[in-house]
């Protein structure tokens, strides 16, 4: 087998193994989050708190969405300059546009994939306490309305996302890489103080 061949077969595998796990990665995150909300929902019967309950998996689809344009958009050549200068974060950014299809398939399809399906479900369970709260309203238009809220606000955000994420891909895939060598350094120095 020739060495292209090769370079094809084991891409050939690596995507396979991604695919594997980002469907696992899905299934558990997923039940996760609508563990969460229904918990949520359940606990507080507060409508308002529903709707912001609904308005937060919603902005989480939205943010996530963007990061995984910024990422498959973003050039790596200006991070290299950063971190020759040491610049925190300049690493985690190089990284993250060398797996820009992995980085963006976990936000984008994952994350985002989500939070449109559980963001319907707590629309459900909003309706369905708003029918028990109220026996006059219809349950039918009620849930025509609120998913057509629900959709226009995931796709008017996503729409706001997408086009911050073309027209400035390097600078928001440098917010994400300072977050994440933040977050990476809080845990590091977590674990001396805790030896």
């Amino acid at each position: 087998m020739s060495k292209k061949g090769r370079v094809r077969q084991r891409k050939k595998g690596r995507t396979a193994r991604w695919a594997i796990m980002a469907s696992v990665w899905t299934f558990f995150l997923a039940l996760l989050f609508a563990m969460v909300a229904r918990f949520l929902m359940d606990s507080i019967q507060s409508i308002i708190f529903s709707f912001v309950v609904l308005l937060v998996i919603i902005l989480i689809g939205v943010v996530f969405d963007t990061m995984g344009m910024a990422v498959a958009a973003a050039d790596e050549k200006p991070f290299h300059a950063k971190a020759a200068k040491k610049i925190s974060g300049a690493k985690q950014a190089i990284y993250l546009i060398r797996n820009a299809d992995q980085v963006s398939n976990f936000a984008n399809d994952v994350i985002g994939d989500i939070s449109g399906v559980v963001s319907g479900v707590v629309g459900a369970l909003i309706i369905l306490n708003l029918t028990m709260l109220t026996p006059g309203l219809s349950e039918l238009y009620l849930s025509i309305f609120l998913t057509a809220i629900i959709a226009a606000l995931t796709v008017g955000g996503k729409a706001v996302g997408k086009s911050i994420a073309i027209n400035r891909p390097n600078d928001l895939v440098f917010v994400i890489a300072r977050l994440l060598s933040g977050l990476k350094s809080l845990t590091l120095e977590s674990k001396r103080r805790s030896r």
